[in-house]
């Protein structure tokens, strides 16, 4: 009897220690943070209207990771919904919207990567693809690969049935004369227009050059503690030679794991690739216990700028910490978490 007594007794408690566990799970914190892209951003660069839909954009995509998460949805899915969301909008340069090739082509390219496993997927040089973080998402969980790139990519995301659009789909004017700039600067030929393209005032009014820099990011915590990184990019303007900047590159542009943080860059990418900022700012908080922030700024502020780069990143931790860090006069950037009030902003002096 008594040893049934005892079995009661370790019963209840187990089972109390089980429910407290699950309130405590119930309870947990989310966080987001979306970046939309750094570089020459500053209040006299941009008129009233463009300023308030930059705004208005990246609190569209800011609602979409967000409502992932509030319904108790995965890191993976709020950062994927965040991302898509810039993808499809003409204001950034990726997706819709992205900057031309010198030959006058879209080549877009994109990673996302699960703390929890450490899985990653990633693609170069995509150019039918409507949203190429979903075709990054396909890759880390329907192959056996990291990273797919050209018409090996365009032909593994028409066999998993991911939406094809025309490449006349993805064009902007503000872009195209962007790259007719950067030719006729470095006396270059100046490709045809893309057959089907058609210009669009109202987004070209309102599309602002950031200069080399431009990119879309989001990195997430769910209630479950689970870290994930996405950035997805169509790269710089007449870039050459199937040029590749450090967004799709695991530890460069993109890295997370559950033991350090989440970080999505953007900025001059071979800058980044040679520092892997991603991964090294992860390293400082694994390994010196640095708080994110301070590992952040020691990254931008001091490792990247003495190496001469350009850009910033977002980062979020497994306990809810959030940053961004940026050496350009400005980044357009927000974030959130559970229970507070969606922060937005764009230019160097705005509170962090």
């Amino acid at each position: 009897m008594l040893h049934m007594k005892r079995s009661l007794v370790l019963f209840s408690i187990c089972f109390a220690m089980a429910g407290t566990v699950a309130v405590t799970h119930a309870d947990s914190q989310w966080s987001i943070v979306i970046h939309g892209g750094a570089g020459v951003i500053d209040r006299a660069s941009l008129t009233k209207e463009q300023d308030a839909s930059y705004r208005a954009a990246l609190e569209r995509a800011l609602d979409a990771g967000a409502a992932v998460l509030e319904a108790n949805g995965s890191s993976l899915d709020a950062v994927q919904a965040a991302i898509a969301s810039m993808e499809d909008d003409a204001l950034f340069n990726a997706g819709r919207g992205a900057v031309y090739t010198s030959e006058g082509r879209n080549e877009l390219d994109a990673a996302i990567m699960d703390g929890r496993t450490l899985n990653a997927g990633a693609v170069a040089g995509v150019t039918r693809t409507r949203h190429p973080i979903l075709l990054a998402r396909k890759v880390m969980e329907r192959s056996p690969h990291v990273m797919l790139v050209g018409p090996g990519a365009d032909a593994f995301s028409f066999e998993q049935r991911l939406e094809q659009v025309d490449p006349a789909w993805f064009y902007t004017e503000r872009r195209w004369r962007a790259l007719e700039e950067y030719l006729e600067e470095h006396k270059l030929p100046i490709p045809p227009k893309p057959i089907g393209a058609s210009a669009n005032a109202a987004i070209d009014a309102l599309v602002h050059d950031e200069g080399k820099y431009g990119t879309v990011g989001a990195v997430a915590v769910d209630v479950h503690g689970n870290l994930a990184a996405g950035t997805s990019t169509g790269g710089t303007t007449g870039k050459r030679w199937g040029r590749v900047g450090d967004s799709p590159i695991i530890g460069a542009g993109t890295y997370a794991s559950n033991d350090s943080c989440a970080v999505s860059a953007t900025g001059a990418g071979e800058y980044f690739i040679r520092l892997t900022v991603a991964r090294e700012i992860c390293a400082l908080v694994e390994y010196k216990k640095m708080a994110l922030q301070a590992a952040a700024d020691e990254v931008i502020h001091k490792r990247l700028t003495a190496l001469g780069g350009d850009g910033g990143i977002i980062a979020v931790a497994p306990d809810g910490q959030m940053a961004w860090s940026f050496n350009t006069k400005g980044m357009y950037r927000a974030r959130v978490t559970k229970g507070k009030a969606p922060e937005v902003a764009i230019y160097k002096e705005e509170r962090r």
